[in-house]
């Protein structure tokens, strides 16, 4: 039994050298140099250097004036990194159900003269609960309630949402999507 129990040990001290120092550390040690803003996190700065969010996580915007995202299902509070899960709700589950229509009834309330439907991305979660793009239709529903608020041209609104979007990867995958942080800074940069 000894005769087979040493090189077990050996390539269990081996296999967790290499896969848990080793490696972590070479690409660690690679991925600074040749990526380092991913590396630090795709932080945001404004112009003064502080850091105001990631390219990667979603933030909470409730004032009317502003986009917001879509709704997150981290715990125990919202866009929550250390946190990041879907719901794991189904659509026959009442939780989600309930959640989804009192989601609905505050777009509503926020903007009551808005009839058009709402879209599925405001009123449910991302799969990791952190998404920090909305669709186009999302950013297009939303865009009244921002020109009315800010007392902006509905055209300078709906060209701000242009202007932070981003296309499709490689051109045919996913769908054109709208970075909502990005987009409520480039409000605030336009200075209403």
């Amino acid at each position: 039994m000894l005769k087979q129990l040493r090189p077990a040990l050996v390539s269990f001290v081996l296999l967790s050298a290499v896969t848990g120092l080793i490696y972590p550390l070479v690409v660690t040690g690679l991925s600074k140099p040749l990526f380092p803003d991913q590396a630090a996190g795709s932080l945001l700065r404004n112009k003064a250097g502080e850091v105001i969010g990631s390219e990667l996580i979603g933030q909470n915007f409730s004032s009317p004036q502003y986009f917001w995202g879509r709704p997150s299902a981290t715990a125990p509070m919202a866009n929550n990194a250390g946190g990041s899960s879907g719901s794991n709700q189904g659509p026959l589950n009442p939780a989600l159900t309930e959640a989804v229509a009192a989601r609905v009834a505050a777009l509503r309330a926020a903007d009551p003269g808005n009839t058009q439907a709402v879209p599925a991305d405001l009123v449910t979660a991302s799969a990791s609960g952190l998404d920090p793009h909305i669709s186009m239709a999302a950013a297009r529903y939303q865009a009244p309630r921002i020109a009315r608020e800010r007392q902006l041209p509905m055209k300078e609104v709906l060209r701000l949402i242009e202007a932070n979007t981003t296309a499709r990867d490689l051109q045919v995958l996913g769908e054109p999507r709208v970075h909502v942080l990005k987009l409520n800074l480039a409000l605030d940069a336009h200075g209403v």
